[in-house]
């Protein structure tokens, strides 16, 4: 009776597993027919229980049914695994071909970079050229030709980085430092061509400042237009059609009496807030502009035209102050993308972390 129900359980699981419509379904039979509690399995650990001359053929029986068993599963299972895939293939339209991992994304720029390239992009549109100068600068240029005084504190070393030479120069003017702004570059400029010139100078700029609006790494770009004739409205012209190109069309600037060593008259330049719209008050909500503090006004730069004293240190070429006006302005590219982008810390520029460098790409 036990080798009869042997032949009758293999019979059932060999029609089960032919049958059987997917893997799923198969390993449900497997479970059944030779799982720990299926029966065929029960009646190998009953073979020993069994009289002595039935063990051997009862024994013999179980054995080849569930090789038999497992066998068949296992060649079944690869036939309808190999099916399975073949109908997700067809289903999913997935190209196989492709690297398992999805390639990296292409990088972006630096939102310094972005922003210093919308400036210059800005400025070439209004007939500048785009001109770069050392880092490492001569006091001679960096002060002494833009008109500043011996004593001016911009040249104490609380405000300036010196750098140590092999030799203390006899003349101060050959006195090395890292550039504190990028006018020695106007300077330069108008030592190697004659007027009119129209030029701008992006780059790095160095000062020991560090706090949450100041680095002691920063970027600047100066701007240089010497012409017959150019007065205060052509620099205010320049400056609001750069403002609208930055900031948007219906921004107004506003220019406040200031003073530069190198420029006379000196004058602060402030774009109308584009939170609140120049009014001080945020639209809907009626509480005071966090951004402009509730003034309307954003300070973005400093200008002024070209002190004649500037103008006439040049011996190289002809400017005769006489004869050649010029205006100047200077503004700091992080604070441009601080005020563009909303961003609190200027730090953050700076700390590579890409949650927030992300934002912008």
């Amino acid at each position: 009776m036990t080798a009869d129900r042997i032949d009758e359980l293999r019979a059932e699981a060999t029609a089960a597993a032919e049958a059987a419509p997917d893997t799923a379904a198969l390993e449900e039979l497997r479970v059944r027919y030779l799982g720990r509690k299926a029966e065929l399995p029960n009646l190998l650990r009953g073979v020993a229980e069994l009289p002595p001359e039935q063990r051997g053929v009862v024994g013999k029986a179980a054995n080849q049914a569930r090789q038999a068993l497992e066998a068949l599963i296992e060649h079944r299972a690869a036939q309808l695994a190999a099916g399975e895939l073949d109908a997700r293939l067809a289903g999913d339209r997935v190209d196989v071909t492709l690297p398992g991992a999805p390639p990296q994304p292409v990088g972006s720029l630096h939102l310094m970079t972005a922003v210093r390239r919308e400036i210059e992009d800005v400025f070439c549109g209004l007939g500048f050229a785009v001109v770069e100068g050392p880092e490492v600068e001569l006091v001679h240029y960096n002060f002494d030709a833009l008109n500043h005084a011996p004593a001016h504190p911009a040249r104490s070393r609380s405000d300036t980085f010196y750098v140590a030479t092999a030799q203390r120069p006899a003349d101060p003017g050959d006195q090395v430092v890292l550039r504190t702004h990028t006018s020695p570059m106007q300077i330069r400029s108008m030592e190697a061509q004659p007027p009119p010139i129209q030029l701008i100078v992006p780059g790095r700029v160095y000062r020991p400042d560090s706090d949450a609006t100041h680095t002691p790494q920063f970027h600047q770009v100066e701007g240089l237009a010497v012409d017959e004739d150019i007065t205060l409205a052509d620099l205010k012209g320049t400056l609001l059609a750069f403002a609208r190109a930055i900031f948007g069309d219906e921004r107004d600037v506003r220019l406040r009496p200031h003073y530069f060593p190198f420029t006379e008259p000196s004058v602060e330049v402030d774009v109308s807030c584009f939170m609140c719209a120049g009014t001080g008050v945020l639209p809907r909500t009626g509480v005071r502009c966090n951004l402009c503090k509730g003034t309307g006004w954003l300070e973005i730069l400093g200008s002024g035209m070209v002190d004649p004293n500037v103008l006439a240190g040049i011996e190289a070429h002809d400017y005769d102050p006489e004869r050649w006006q010029g205006y100047a302005f200077g503004m700091g590219i992080e604070r441009i993308a601080m005020l563009k982008h909303g961003v609190p810390d200027l730090r953050l520029f700076y700390d590579n972390d890409l949650r927030f460098l992300e934002q912008f790409g």
